[in-house]
């Protein structure tokens, strides 16, 4: 375990030599024999469609630079920390993806963002420096907030109009964040990224490099305004949009999503006697139309109550056995046209026989939720305080949920620009509805909130702060509304089976609340060679790593960094095994078991505890090197112990 998050550059090299071997040397790519294993497929001749930019090597760079960077947990500031399986991830994104990789790649089913859209008046961040001295780098690795957590403020500035990298910077911003973002996802997993007119065009053109153009499918269009706009000097702009691509389309189910209310309303107003189980039913035209090619055997007569018989004028959609079953059912319906003729019509019902509601087809427009929606919803749940400008509607978010992720699924979704909140509380609220068990993460900069603002005057110092303030909020609004139901099920909970309704119900609520983390330095020290420039700089350096240990590393931050850089999410299940009892006669953590397979020790070590591990028989036990001391001997003696029961043994 080097302490650094995953190596990109090294995981493309290592996936291109599994399927094309012959193109390398001393394990380094050979050009000319990767050109002759494709053949004529290949082209390097520089006019060819693609997309550059000022900065784009750069930010290959960036993408490639691996991070020592941790995330250290927050239970003061979380809901239900032990339960929970949501997360809020305060930290610079980019850093924090970096973080993710090892423990969530290809782990996450949807992600949607909403970045910054580049109006001229955005503050986002952006490297305008790739290499670094020495001074350089122990100037920038002080870009710390006032309780020692990465903010990296330093790369945090407006990008103006004015600028001749204008959009550059931006690409340079959102590539790799995407890249990343793409590797994060699940081979079924789908993104939505909103963006307006300043940047669609530029992000089609990186989405299609990234995810690849045979993965788009569709350029989602939001109506997000009534109208209104009479200062504008052309047009009355009311619209945005949502870029949708799939990480590998053929992937892909077809997609489907539930009839909202409004619709059903609309549609669905009839009823007959499988009212009960079937629910209400719409009427479709049983006659076939011109488009479809002409059949003898579906021309034929269908008995009417009355004793006579209808023909169609062309030919029925269905064959003669389809329909007389479905008659017989009474799942037919007989109408007069306006000349007062017979017609024939199906019953489409909106549950199907066993009483699963029918879904439907969403389209590529969204009319009906605007961003005074998203305004009154965040007005209302922070008590009329204005505290953020346009914050997206829960509505808007639950499309894309429903798009993307199936009903009632434990799946994840990430959004690494949270703003406000907006996906948390839409994850939360489609839970409840439905008892499902989506999860979130979420990524927010604890970016600085103008002191003038309304938000500030109500005690928010940064943008991070309103969000995990929002989630809170949402949590406490949903318990409140469920404990009425709550209370009326806990009799049923006793007597019911696990997998009943009711159980169900009651571990989702159980599970509502979210996991809060900041990015933060590693806990322990990493060699820099680069930082050595004479013997003094290394004796100082050998000085330091006396213990590799930073001082005020804590234990429980250590574990979570430990967790992530061995491949574990923030969520899996951590159990403190207890060992021998203290003078107090208290029992002490001995070593921390994570989902069963990873032991961890972090205090102390000897063969009590060897002996409690070997009892668990992890896959892998991770013991810090300096609680060995100068005992060389239990060490060796762990380690042939580990050996002989077929567990990884790791020290750091």
């Amino acid at each position: 375990m080097d302490g650094k998050s995953l190596n990109i550059l090294s995981d493309k090299l290592n996936k291109l030599k599994e399927i094309v071997p012959e193109a390398f040397t001393e394990d380094k790519v050979d050009w000319e024999k990767l050109k002759a294993a494709f053949g004529d497929d290949v082209n390097f001749d520089n006019e060819r469609y693609n997309l550059n930019w000022a900065g784009k090597s750069d930010a290959f760079r960036v993408l490639q630079q691996r991070t020592p960077a941790t995330l250290i947990p927050i239970k003061d500031e979380s809901v239900n920390f032990d339960n929970t399986e949501n997360v809020f991830i305060e930290g610079e994104n980019l850093e924090v993806l970096k973080v993710l990789q090892k423990s969530y790649f290809g782990k996450i089913k949807m992600i949607y963002i909403d970045p910054p859209y580049n109006t001229g008046n955005d503050s986002f961040i952006y490297p305008d420096k790739f290499s670094e001295s020495k001074d350089e780098y122990l100037k920038r690795i002080g870009d710390k907030s006032e309780e020692g957590y990465l903010l990296k403020e330093g790369f945090f500035r407006k990008n103006s109009k004015d600028s001749g990298h204008y959009h550059s910077n931006w690409l340079t911003m959102m590539y790799p964040r995407l890249y990343i973002a793409r590797n994060l996802l699940k081979d079924d997993g789908v993104i939505f990224v909103s963006i307006d007119d300043n940047e669609v065009h530029n992000l089609r053109m990186i989405m299609n490099e990234i995810f690849g153009e045979e993965n788009f499918i569709d350029s989602i269009i939001w109506k997000k305004r009534y109208g209104g706009g009479a200062k504008e000097k052309y047009l009355v702009s009311v619209h945005e949009y949502a870029l949708f691509y799939a990480k590998d389309k053929t992937a892909l189910s077809d997609l489907f999503i539930p009839y909202n209310e409004e619709d059903i309303e609309r549609y669905y107003k009839l009823r007959d006697s499988n009212f009960e189980i079937r629910g209400p039913y719409r009427t479709h035209p049983l006659e076939a139309t011109k488009s479809m090619d002409e059949r003898k055997n579906l021309v034929y007569g269908i008995p009417h109550p009355d004793g006579s018989e209808i023909w169609p004028k062309r030919q029925w959609l269905w064959s003669k056995e389809r329909a007389y079953k479905t008659l017989k059912d009474n799942e037919l319906e007989f109408l007069k046209d306006k000349n007062g003729n017979w017609t024939v019509h199906t019953k489409q019902y909106l549950k199907d026989d066993k009483g699963v509601e029918r879904l439907t087809k969403s389209f590529s427009i969204i009319d009906d939720i605007f961003t005074q929606h998203g305004t009154n919803e965040f007005i209302n749940l922070f008590e009329n305080a204005k505290i953020f400008s346009f914050p997206k509607p829960s509505a808007y978010v639950k499309n894309f949920l429903n798009l993307g992720l199936e009903k009632n699924s434990n799946d994840i979704v990430l959004d690494f620009f949270a703003g406000s909140g907006t996906t948390a509380q839409a994850v939360l609220e489609i839970n409840k509805e439905d008892s499902g068990s989506r999860k979130f993460i979420l990524v927010q900069l604890p970016e600085k909130i103008d002191e003038s603002s309304e938000a500030f005057k109500a005690g928010y110092k940064t943008i991070a702060e309103i969000c995990k303030e929002r989630i809170r909020r949402v949590v406490k609004k949903l318990e409140a509304n469920d404990q009425e139901v709550k209370d009326k099920n806990q009799t049923k909970l006793e007597l019911s089976e696990d997998q009943s309704p009711e159980k169900l119900k009651q571990v989702q609520l159980d599970k509502m609340g979210c996991q809060v983390f900041k990015l933060s330095p590693s806990n322990f020290k990493h060699w820099r060679s680069d930082l050595i420039e004479s013997q003094e700089d290394l004796n100082k350096m050998i000085e330091l790593f006396d213990t590799q240990l930073k001082p005020g590393a804590q234990e429980l931050n250590m574990l979570y960094e430990l967790m992530l850089k061995s491949g574990y999410t923030l969520t899996d299940k951590i159990e403190e095994q207890n060992g021998p009892s203290s003078p107090s006669g208290e029992a002490e953590a001995s070593f921390y078991l994570v989902a069963d397979k990873l032991a961890v020790v972090l205090s102390k070590i000897d063969q009590t505890i060897i002996d409690a591990i070997l009892k668990v028989k992890p896959q892998t036990c991770i013991i810090l090197d300096n609680l060995f001391a100068d005992n060389d001997q239990l060490k060796t003696n762990t380690s042939l112990q580990f050996k002989d029961s077929g567990i990884e043994f790791v020290t750091i």
